[in-house]
């Protein structure tokens, strides 16, 4: 990946989106684009309007901490926006590296052991290291989401099956929310990890399969999810919402940890009691049970 074109399609992405108004710039009929001028935001900036135009079409490789922060500012970019900024601009000498696949990851067993205890607690949970992969989950996370450890090492990944598991469409009660996050996700670590060839493969993957995917993606928005809540329509025990929190693994700062939480005595909270119950019966009754509740049929 170009870091200088995508930090120049960054800028220009970002610039789209502002309303002048909100900047104090002057709403004109005449804007035949939305977002800043060039020069509107160079004035913002305090930079030339000749220095902002050659970075933000990838034809400056030097950018200052200050002009960054000024820029970032101007921008009104959040915290995730902000770091993913200085990501793209970092142009300290480094040696040419060979761009190698990295090693799986992998958890410790008190991160294991801390997954099965979430499972008593009614709570799914699961891991997310570089690019999306789920590196692990709980029982009811599986349950709730999808059975990752039963898949092909290379399927085991969030983005792929948010864009290319047509289960997932069907699972998520507001998908076009997860699957902008998510992608936005991706990007973020893509600014993190220029050098990733299996990033790239997998970025590329996406976009020939999936429409949506290029779509997410040339908005080039950045994510880092920290919490929030998440409606689903399970095939087994219907519709429910959770609260999620995301947080950092000590040793790794590659892998979060999302646990899901219900309210208690709510119904969402009765359907993951359920589902946990669901989860451990033999698999000919769990599919007996899940045909039962497909629509059109009786108990």
């Amino acid at each position: 990946m170009n870091q200088i074109v995508e930090l120049g399609e960054f800028l220009r992405s970002c610039r789209g989106r502002l309303d002048p108004a909100d900047t104090g710039m002057p709403r004109s009929a005449r804007r035949r684009v939305p977002g800043l001028r060039r020069e509107e935001l160079a004035q913002l900036a305090g930079v030339s309007v000749d220095y902002y135009t050659r970075l933000e079409q990838g034809r400056s490789r030097t950018a200052s901490p200050e002009i960054l922060e000024s820029l970032a500012t101007a921008l009104r970019l959040d915290e995730t926006e902000h770091a993913h900024l200085f990501d793209l601009a970092n142009r300290r000498p480094i040696q040419p590296r060979r761009a190698t696949p990295s090693p799986a990851e992998h958890v410790s067993p008190a991160v294991h052991q801390l997954l099965a205890t979430l499972d008593a607690a009614y709570c799914p949970a699961f891991v997310l290291g570089r690019r999306t992969d789920v590196v692990a989950s709980n029982l009811l996370a599986r349950a709730l989401i999808a059975d990752f450890d039963a898949m092909p090492a290379n399927e085991r990944n969030q983005t792929t099956f948010v864009f290319l598991n047509p289960a997932a469409r069907e699972l998520y009660a507001d998908w076009e929310t997860v699957a902008a996050d998510t992608a936005a996700m991706l990007r973020m670590d893509a600014g993190r990890h220029p050098d990733d060839p299996q990033l790239g493969a997998l970025v590329g993957e996406l976009a020939v399969r999936s429409e949506h995917f290029r779509a997410y993606w040339a908005e080039r928005r950045v994510h880092e999810r920290t919490e929030g809540a998440k409606g689903y329509h399970h095939p087994v025990v219907g519709d429910l919402t959770v609260t999620y929190q995301a947080l950092a693994l000590p040793g790794d700062s590659n892998q979060t940890l999302f646990i899901y939480s219900t309210e208690s005595d709510s119904s969402s909270e009765t359907a993951l009691r359920l589902l946990a119950t669901w989860s451990t019966e033999p698999l000919p009754d769990r599919a007996r049970t899940a045909a039962s509740n497909e629509p059109g049929t009786t108990a």
